[in-house]
């Protein structure tokens, strides 16, 4: 017997364009166990990898079904079940994705253009043709995790289009999603010590204080700056014309438009002003430089207040801008809004040169990842304040004419919460941000990795872009649909798979990955502080009282 029928294991008996029906060698249906690289594998395993061969045709195919099926019976067209139960007996089946051809040669192409026909073999992989399926980025060594169906077996990406492509994690809670978010950074830095990665933390998970106040991270300290998002002091002279428009205008008030306009005027004149000694700059409305926002404040009411002839006439602009007046003061007096308005860092143009280099990891300390911690920020101001990030993000490489040589990624956390899919609300300074480095991102060395609990919340053009998937476990029928649309047609009946997927377990779709592959991933090193609160443990012998004084404190100083 050849080495070749020893591994055959089933054969075709029903073959569409999308899809292959085997049934098992094996008597009454069972699933046999194999011996692959010393480790015993179940047959049939969801995920799995098989080779379908015939008359020298050689195709790859994943495992997304396994079942087994009665003989025996037969249905009569009245609908009545005919034949002897005596005689019925299991056959085991197994359901089929095509992924790709091997030539004679030995060579890997992914997508099927001859198909087998009924009767073809259907053989276990072995670890020799496993390497020809995945030797294709293995030496970049960027390995992220192993098979799940073979353990001894690693997965190594393209870091370079798993990056460069947009990527998207997608994952119910408690999937898994942090602790991939640190394992693919992690590895990142591990082989590519020049990385440029800008992760934005809402909750705090991957840089926080114990009870005791030291501090703890899911990197190494010597490779990371962190910023409160605070404390980083994005200040509100970079804002551009449209975002204080977002920021102080109603646009449901009849006064808006003549406000637009005043604001046009005035916050030109303002930038001119505060910046005429800058040498060789045409400062526009848009110009990232200093101006008083103070003294915007008392144009506006100047203008508001104009009278003539010992106030019987009333200005052109009298009283166009009441509401824009109480807008802008609220704002400024909201101690949330500090970080912008009232900058302690950033008092001048000069101060944008420190800035960018914090934030991009060339300050003092040249590291590869910047946290920007979130957690610290009211729910309300984080978009405005993402926003802000991605803009900095997307100009800085935009101006850079070196961009080509510092690639950078921003990882954003919860996506769903400041990327929103529909149009028309607070969010939007934030979702036009993030849709630019989605668009236009790639071009000057911008890429996201966008995070996310629920997909189909987050905007459809930053998720259209992406061109790789890594999927955690979703359960959710709606997410489910959701990211079946947005993977490749072939590909889109493996999204089946994620309802089954363990913590932990991915299932990685897209232009980075040979093919698609379910991936157990490596357990970060240190983990993220993000494992779930144990209502047991903490209900049983927990905390029975608690400084309310101090609570209180910390919401009206709004500080955690």
């Amino acid at each position: 017997m050849s080495a070749t029928d020893q591994t055959r294991v089933a054969k075709i008996v029903d073959v569409t364009e999308s899809r292959l029906i085997a049934v098992l060698d094996s008597r009454e249906g069972e699933f046999p166990m194999v011996e692959i690289d010393g480790q015993q594998v179940l047959v049939g395993q969801l995920g799995s990898y098989m080779i379908v061969r015939q008359l020298g045709l050689q195709v790859v195919v994943m495992v997304t079904r396994a079942y087994q099926e009665e003989r025996g019976l037969h249905m009569d067209p009245d609908g009545a079940m005919r034949g002897s139960p005596e005689k019925l007996s299991n056959r085991g089946m197994l359901s089929l994705i095509p992924l790709g051809q091997l030539s004679e040669d030995q060579v890997f192409t992914r997508g099927v253009i001859d198909f087998p026909t009924p009767g073809a073999a259907v053989h276990y992989i072995l670890p020799a043709q496993l390497d020809l399926l995945f030797q294709k980025h293995q030496a970049k060594q960027y390995e992220i995790g192993v098979l799940p169906s073979l353990t001894s077996k690693g997965v190594c990406l393209d870091p370079s289009t798993l990056f460069s492509r947009h990527l998207a994690l997608l994952g119910q809670s408690g999937s898994g999603k942090s602790w991939g978010v640190t394992t693919i950074i992690q590895k990142a830095v591990e082989t590519m010590p020049n990385a440029h990665i800008i992760l934005l933390d809402l909750h705090g998970e991957y840089v926080w204080k114990d009870d005791s106040g030291q501090y703890h991270s899911a990197f190494e300290l010597d490779q990371m700056n962190h910023f409160d998002a605070r404390e980083l002091e994005v200040p509100y002279w970079l804002l551009t014309y449209s975002e204080l428009i977002d920021l102080l205008i109603d646009p449901n008030d009849d006064k808006a438009p003549t406000q637009k306009a005043f604001l046009r005027e005035v916050l030109l004149a303002l930038r001119k002003k505060s910046n005429k000694d800058l040498q060789g700059v045409q400062i526009s409305i848009d110009t990232p430089v200093y101006f008083s926002m103070i003294e915007l404040y008392h144009q506006f009411k100047r203008a508001n207040e104009q009278t003539t002839d010992f106030g019987k006439v009333k200005g052109p602009l009298y009283g166009q801008f009441d509401e824009f007046l109480i807008k802008m003061q609220s704002r400024f007096n909201d101690v949330r809004y500090d970080f912008m308005f009232k900058p302690e860092k950033r008092k001048d143009s000069a101060s944008l040169v420190g800035l960018l280099e914090e934030f991009v990891g060339l300050g003092e300390r040249k590291v590869p990842i910047t946290v920007i911690d979130f957690s610290s920020v009211p729910f309300d101001v984080r978009p405005l304040l993402s926003a802000q990030v991605g803009r900095l993000a997307f100009e800085f490489n935009y101006w850079n004419p070196r961009s080509d040589e510092f690639p950078i990624c921003l990882v954003c956390e919860e996506a769903h919460n400041y990327i929103p899919r529909a149009a028309g609300s607070q969010y939007d300074g934030a979702r036009r941000s993030m849709e630019r480095i989605a668009k236009e991102g790639r071009k000057y060395g911008v890429s996201l990795a966008v995070v996310s609990q629920r997909p189909h919340e987050v905007s459809e053009t930053v998720l259209a872009q992406c061109g790789n998937f890594i999927c955690f476990r979703v359960t959710n029928p709606d997410d489910q649909n959701y990211i079946r649309g947005l993977v490749p047609d072939a590909e889109s009946d493996l999204v089946n798979i994620l309802s089954t997927l363990g913590r932990g377990e991915v299932l990685a779709l897209g232009e980075a990955i040979p093919i698609p592959t379910r991936i157990r991933l490596h357990r970060p090193n240190p983990a993220p502080h993000s494992s779930d609160v144990d209502y047991y443990e903490q209900w049983k012998g927990g905390a029975r009282d608690l400084d309310v004084s101090a609570i209180v404190n910390r919401w009206r100083r709004q500080g955690r």
